[in-house]
């Protein structure tokens, strides 16, 4: 009975938007956090359906129980997988299963299917396959890509090589590949479960999605800080996202990490330890109050930023509201909005600082695409890099060189990405001198060629981005595949990136023109 009084008690919290469902969570100190958080995602996810059968029977008048301990328990009753309970509560709900199944029963009859999940709304249904990929990153502090992917091998997985399109994603069995975009990322069906795994315990794996909040890896790969720099981890509990800043930096620099939650940053702790990482020095302190002057800061040039955010981007926290909740969430969304405005200007004052990842587990325009443009504007010594190229899924109009992620499109969670980097002033006179010849052979009677040659001009590190595309790339190694994807396909998409490459960055330069033609009047 513990595991359903938890969970509902973290939906009546989450209802009082107390906190995330991730940090209740993790907070609670559950026994089987796997269990509790599977239970509270998937009960807030059919929460209206639940509600609806609760009530057309009276469950509450005749049990005398409250809703949200109702929920969980009709849940597990009738649409997960039977009651992990005994005793009377167990008693108790067995003598209401059969009208609490008919219930559901008249629901899909009258909306005209035939299965649970199509009770759903299309924004709340899974992906073909009702669940996304496990992603299990190789923690290269203790092992290296290739001895990990010779040890799954060796247990009877199949290693299909290195993953070139999002379909290759679709795994089924114990087929593994490598991932699209991230060298040291594996890509597993998505039942396999590692949890009591010897290279996991060991430290030698980290559980993590691509996109998901609790441990962010794309970010960290995005700010790519160079062996022996100063980093800072604004918001770093529960720690995957520093161990993996550790492995890029192989754990030469200083790594300083930062969580308010004295308990999260302990448990944070024993996981770097776990992980092999050495570099580090964590802090039980607010980020914003963190003085950017202080001495022991003068050398950080990198920040890797991921504030607390409504949690959006997350599968099982998207659900039907009323109108009165719609209003709540607008204020609510408001003030996540203006306090990550205030960390992300809050970090940029940092007086080396070079680059800046800003991330969200969000599909909120507020909480993203609207924080960064303000931000920006603020801001007008830091602009923005365009992001892996090939990515499907862009920023909206006009940041388009950011990054969204959404389950159908990148088959992960949803989230946002932004990179910032520092414009100093003498790189932008050198940009607008390298703009005089060019524009100067231009008609005066065309101001659009003119907005466009500008902005070719703009300085937006197209070599180094296209590097990072490049590192992207699967090497020849891992095209060695036991009947998987193939070398030929390789080349293709080779050639096929080359060709994409360039008119999607000249349409992205063509987007933002007029940006361009501010910056330079600014420097004139």
């Amino acid at each position: 009975m513990a595991l359903y009084a938890k969970a509902a008690e973290i939906l009546e919290k989450v209802e009082r938007k107390q906190a995330t469902v991730k940090t209740l969570v993790y907070d609670s100190k559950f026994q089987n956090i796997k269990q509790l958080f599977a239970l509270v995602c998937e009960t807030q996810k059919f929460s209206s359906i639940l509600q609806e059968i609760i009530e057309s029977t009276k469950l509450l008048k005749q049990t005398k129980i409250k809703m949200n301990l109702a929920k969980v328990l009709v849940y597990d009753l009738v649409i997960g997988k039977g009651l992990k309970c005994g005793g009377a509560w167990k008693a108790l709900m067995m003598k209401h299963r059969s009208r609490l199944q008919a219930a559901l029963a008249r629901m899909k009859i009258k909306q005209k299917v035939s299965r649970n999940q199509d009770l759903l709304s299309s924004s709340l249904q899974q992906p073909e396959g009702d669940q996304l990929p496990r992603y299990v990153r190789v923690n290269t502090l203790k092992t290296t890509v290739e001895d990990a992917i010779d040890y799954f091998k060796r247990e009877g997985f199949s290693y299909l090589g290195q993953a070139y399109r999002l379909d290759d994603l679709n795994l089924k069995g114990k087929s593994f590949v490598g991932d699209l975009h991230l060298s040291d990322l594996l890509v597993f069906s998505p039942k396999t479960d590692f949890h009591d795994h010897n290279l996991y315990k060991a430290g030698h794996i980290i559980l993590q999605d691509k996109g998901l909040w609790t441990c962010l890896c794309l970010p960290a790969y995005l700010l790519n800080p160079p062996t022996g720099s100063h980093v800072l981890d604004a918001c770093a509990a529960p720690g995957n996202k520093t161990s993996h800043l550790a492995a890029i930096m192989k754990n030469k620099g200083r790594l300083f990490a930062f969580d308010l939650d004295a308990k999260r940053l302990s448990t944070m702790s024993t996981l770097l330890l776990r992980a092999g990482v050495t570099c580090q020095q964590l802090a039980n302190q607010d980020f914003l109050k963190v003085d950017p002057d202080g001495p022991q800061y003068k050398d950080v040039e990198y920040i890797l930023l991921d504030p607390s955010c409504s949690g959006s981007g997350m599968v099982c926290l998207r659900d039907e509201a009323s109108p009165s909740q719609n209003e709540q969430d607008k204020r609510r969304l408001q003030a996540l909005a203006a306090f990550q405005l205030h960390c992300l200007n809050h970090a940029l004052r940092f007086p080396r600082l070079q680059r800046v990842v800003y991330s969200t587990c969000s599909i909120h325009t507020e909480e993203n695409e609207q924080v960064v443009a303000a931000c920006l504007l603020q801001n007008p010594g830091f602009r923005l890099v365009p992001l892996l190229l090939q990515w499907p899924e862009r920023g909206l109009a006009p940041l388009t060189k950011c990054l969204r992620a959404s389950t159908t499109k990148t088959l992960t969670h949803g989230f946002f990405v932004a990179l910032l980097e520092r414009h100093t002033a003498e790189r932008l006179e050198e940009q607008a001198s390298e703009t005089l010849n060019p524009v100067a052979e231009m008609s005066p009677s065309s101001p659009s060629a003119s907005k466009d040659i500008h902005e070719v001009q703009e300085p937006i590190s197209t070599t180094k981005d296209i590097d990072m595309a490049e590192e992207a790339k699967p090497t020849e190694e891992n095209t060695e595949t036991s009947g998987g994807v193939k070398k030929k396909r390789k080349k293709k998409k080779k050639d096929g990136d080359k060709e994409a490459l360039e008119p999607k960055a000249t349409e992205e330069q063509t987007n933002t023109s007029g940006r361009a033609n501010r910056k330079k009047a600014k420097v004139e």
